[in-house]
């Protein structure tokens, strides 16, 4: 297996995965989705609200909220020694105190570990009117996106396969095909088709080309065949910003060989292999 980045920040990636089948792509992509813990507010203590919003519908945006999470210092409750009590290893605690005229943002949570803090500053939580206030506790714990959307870490994670763009000799240039194209991948050379260079992984698959040839009236087959590699897959992946995207990926592949090796050791307990 190989991989090729191609965009790396601390919010977006984008990469290549070569030599890998499509059911391990998409258990990539499940697993960046759904495995990775992050941290969200799931409990919420309100003492005063007499915003328009319901305790409930406030409690809601609260939880949907990013929140930057290390998870080298917090862990899930089912693991941690208080035995879900709630202590500072599993539980980060966030106080909100404000009074209007104004609006609530997310700046305005006030975390007592400041690593932390929300993932951005100016989420909109209410707008507040003059003598309305909301003073609220609320406790952010460990969870996964299997269990709640609020505990995704992605905003966007996705793949295709890689675009395999191929032009034969029959190509008279005519050009059809450039003009039909959505993303601006082929032009025109020395009267023939080419791909544009590093524009091939924009291609999206939709053929067009392949229509605007035929319609060009050549023969019974276009000059330009595109194809996807089986093997070979793009992906796109956008962090929440609760944690930096390469550490999505490096946690979800942790899983899936968490999760194969448990398999594997299943398998050999049931079959009796390794076993005196």
């Amino acid at each position: 297996m190989e991989i090729a980045f191609s965009r790396l920040s601390e919010r977006v990636a984008r990469f290549t995965i070569n030599g890998v089948s499509t059911s391990f792509a998409n258990m990539l992509r499940r697993a960046m989705i759904s495995e990775v813990p992050t941290l969200a507010i799931d409990d919420v203590l309100i003492y005063d609200n007499t915003s328009v919003l319901f305790d409930e519908m406030l409690a809601h945006r609260l939880g949907l909220i990013p929140l930057r999470t290390n998870l080298d210092h917090y862990r899930s409750r089912a693991e941690c020694t208080c035995e879900g009590a709630g202590c500072p290893i599993c539980t980060a605690t966030y106080t909100l105190s404000v009074e209007g005229p104004r609006t609530v943002r997310s700046s305005d949570l006030i975390p007592q570990d400041p690593d932390t803090t929300p993932a951005e500053a100016d989420i909109p939580i209410i707008e507040l009117e003059e003598d309305q206030k909301i003073v609220l506790e609320a406790h952010a714990i460990v969870g996964t996106g299997k269990e709640h959307a609020k505990w995704q870490a992605t905003t966007a994670c996705g793949y295709k396969n890689y675009p395999v763009i191929r032009v034969d000799e029959k190509c008279d240039g005519c050009g059809m095909c450039i003009d039909e194209c959505p993303r601006d991948v082929l032009e025109s050379g020395n009267g023939k088709i080419r791909v544009i260079g590093g524009r091939q992984e924009l291609c999206s698959l939709c053929r067009l080309c392949e229509r605007a040839c035929l319609a060009g009236g050549i023969g019974t087959e276009p000059a330009i065949h595109i194809d996807a590699d089986e093997n070979r897959f793009i992906f796109m992946v956008e962090s929440d910003g609760s944690m930096p995207v390469l550490e999505i990926i490096e946690r979800a592949l942790q899983y899936i060989r968490k999760t194969s090796d448990d398999l594997v050791d299943v398998m050999k307990e049931i079959t009796g292999e390794g076993t005196v």
